[in-house]
Parts: C-alpha cells; sequence; structure tokens
C-alpha cells in the first residue's frame, strides 16, 4: 500500500503477527548512518546503531551503509566483528547501500578485495568517477508508485548478477537495486532521498523473514 506523508511517497511495508515493528540495526561505522535510522523509523521499524559485533545478536536485519569498503573492512577485522558479521548476514536481512553493496557482494573487481559474499553479484568498484563525478537521476523501477530518485556518489556498478538475483532497477543498462531472498542492495544511496520505497522494500523483508522463522 502506497501512503503519502508531507509530499514524500512511502510504501508501507507488509505487516506481520511476528514482527510488526522489527528491530533493525544500521552499522554506524561510516556513512549517513542517521539518515538510514530517521528513513527506517519513517517506514515503520525501530532502528538501533550497531558498533559492537555482540550488538548484532538483538537486531532483525541489519544496514550497511555507504562509505569507503576497505575502510569498512579494515575497522570489521577488530575484535572478530567480521566473522561475526559474516554470520549474521547467512541467517538474516541484510540491506547494503554503495560501499555495503560491495561488501555484500560475492565477486568485487578493479581492483579485487575481499567479501562478505552472500550476494550473488560482481560489482565494480568507483565505477562513475570521483566525489564531483556524483549525480542525482530519477529512473522508473519495478517498486509500485513511480519514477524512483536516487543519488549516487562515488557509485559502485554492478557488472554480472546471478539467476537467483532479481533486478529491480537498472541505470544506463546497469542494475542499480537488486534482491537475492533476504538479501538487497543499492549502488546509490536511498537514505539521502525523500522517498522512502527502497527501505520500506527492506522492511517488508524483514518482517517476511520474521514471519517464515517463527
Amino acid at each position: 500500500m502506497l501512503l503519502r506523508k508531507a509530499g514524500r511517497l512511502i510504501e508501507s511495508a507488509p505487516k506481520s503477527d511476528a514482527h510488526d515493528r522489527p528491530r533493525i540495526g544500521v552499522l554506524a561505522i561510516q556513512g549517513d548512518f542517521d539518515a538510514h535510522a530517521a528513513a527506517l523509523r519513517e517506514v515503520g521499524a525501530e532502528a538501533v546503531l550497531v558498533r559492537k559485533p555482540e550488538e548484532l545478536a538483538g537486531v532483525d536485519g541489519l544496514v550497511i551503509p555507504g562509505g569507503e569498503s576497505t575502510t569498512f573492512l579494515k575497522f570489521l577485522e577488530r575484535d572478530g566483528f567480521l566473522i561475526v558479521l559474516q554470520e549474521f548476514v547467512r541467517s538474516k536481512p541484510t540491506f547494503g547501500t554503495c560501499a555495503g553493496c560491495i561488501l555484500l557482494a560475492k565477486e568485487v573487481a578493479h581492483p579485487a578485495q575481499q567479501s562478505l559474499g552472500v550476494l550473488d553479484v560482481t560489482v565494480q568498484r568507483n565505477a562513475y568517477g570521483r566525489q564531483i563525478d556524483s549525480v542525482i537521476e530519477t529512473f522508473e523501477t519495478k517498486l509500485p508508485g513511480g519514477p524512483l530518485e536516487m543519488v549516487y556518489i562515488r557509485a559502485p556498478r554492478i557488472l554480472k548478477t546471478g539467476h537467483d538475483v532479481k533486478v529491480l532497477a537498472e541505470r544506463e543498462g546497469f542494475p542499480v537495486l537488486v534482491e537475492q531472498g533476504k538479501i538487497l542492495a543499492a549502488t546509490f544511496h536511498p537514505e539521502l532521498s525523500a522517498d522512502r520505497r527502497v527501505h520500506a522494500r527492506f522492511v517488508g523483508l524483514v518482517r517476511t523473514h520474521a514471519t517464515n522463522h517463527s
């Protein structure tokens, strides 16, 4: 169902008895994690900032924001955080944006890089140039509600997708919003737009997963 709030179009995520208001973590290491948290609250979730590996135990899903993927990895290598995160993303819904998309990918190119390997895509880092080449564009998607505004900042490019990956939006013939089971990934920054449909899509995945595993 689509709702309009303060001039913004919002897709309300389907409700579930198991998690009417799911508790979703936002990895608060770098990137605009506060904007992600605000977006999640707007579409009916409880948002929790996650900075320690033990904090993952209390959330139903996780958002990995944008930033610098190599910096993410260096931080996650401390205190066994990377190992705990790898276990989490294999079992719980996870949404990665920009650098988060790179971390979720099975293969990272230009240059190659370690990743969590749960999303069957090949991603090229910094494919659209430097920070100065950032852009805001609007494209049609497979989400209900019409064209979607997309904010690109040093965006990666998804070069290949596996058979089970659903492409929800494209830019210049390349996927920019993809979904595989309980994993959602975007090469743009939906948290920087007023349109909350992408976050609502993820909250829906979290609720569906909670229902199927209750």
